[in-house]
């Protein structure tokens, strides 16, 4: 009787398991261990990891990609600012299609000095081979473009190159760029100071011939001084590097009056 009373266990239906039952492990999904868990994980870690990382590589193409686009845009800003400067000068009377020198006479062999007026041998080659030069302009020769260019600005504290090469262009416009030019050379001021005043440029203006207010006006209005840097720029594209530098038909030669007259007439003029 007592024996009828003890709990029987249920037997179990085929395929149950009962938790809790010593050796058994937790119940799970159908055919699935802890191993097999983890490495699901480790493999779902890595491939967050890469997708982390091929987003990253788009952001930093993108990124290069954006910059590079900037860099050309800005390149090609430069270009169109660059050009427009350049073309953005009025020359004097008496300037040469290319708006790079003043030209006097309209013989056969061309002649081409590039000269600074606060250049002391520019100064010299004036002196030494200017008549000679203006004989060859007279007998209908040579044709010399004259080149004010401003290298020596380094040399003075108030960019005198540059203002007097501008004031040069300002005698060009009333016709007497030979007069002043060769004024500026007589009265040139020693490197390393200031050069001449304004008000001076004006007073030689004033002794060859030209009117002070006008003058005064040109000089202080700046109103040659970009084709003062066309002049210059022009030059050193041309590989010109120093002053004086003489050419004849394109040819350099010595900055003098004897080398001067034999290569004119080695042109055939």
């Amino acid at each position: 009787m007592n024996d009828r009373k003890k709990s029987r266990r249920r037997p179990g239906r085929p395929g149950e398991s009962h938790p809790g039952r010593a050796g058994e492990p937790p119940a799970g999904r159908p055919g699935e261990s802890r191993p097999g868990r983890a490495g699901n994980r480790a493999a779902r870690m890595i491939r967050e990891q890469r997708a982390r990382e091929r987003r990253r590589r788009r952001a930093l193409w993108t990124s290069v990609g954006a910059v590079f686009v900037l860099v050309i845009a800005g390149l090609i800003g430069w270009g169109v600012t660059a050009a427009r400067n350049a073309g953005d000068f009025t020359p004097p009377a008496g300037a040469n299609p290319e708006g790079t020198g003043i030209v006097v006479g309209s013989g056969p062999v061309d002649i081409d000095i590039y000269a600074d007026f606060l250049c002391p041998f520019c100064k010299q080659f004036e002196q030494q081979a200017g008549e000679t030069i203006d004989q060859l302009v007279a007998e209908g020769k040579v044709r010399v473009t004259y080149h004010p260019v401003a290298f020596l600005n380094r040399y003075s504290s108030t960019n005198y190159s540059t203002r007097s090469a501008a004031a040069s262009g300002c005698a060009a416009q009333s016709g007497k760029f030979l007069e002043y030019a060769r004024a500026l050379f007589d009265r040139q001021p020693p490197e390393g100071g200031p050069g001449l005043s304004d008000d001076q440029l004006v007073d030689i203006a004033v002794e060859v011939g030209l009117g002070r207010d006008s003058f005064r006006n040109c000089v202080r209005g700046n109103t040659f001084k970009k084709w003062t840097d066309h002049v210059t720029e022009e030059a050193s594209r041309a590989g010109v590097t120093g002053t004086p530098t003489v050419m004849v038909d394109g040819k350099p030669v010595q900055a003098s009056a004897e080398s001067v007259r034999a290569a004119v007439a080695a042109a055939g003029g």
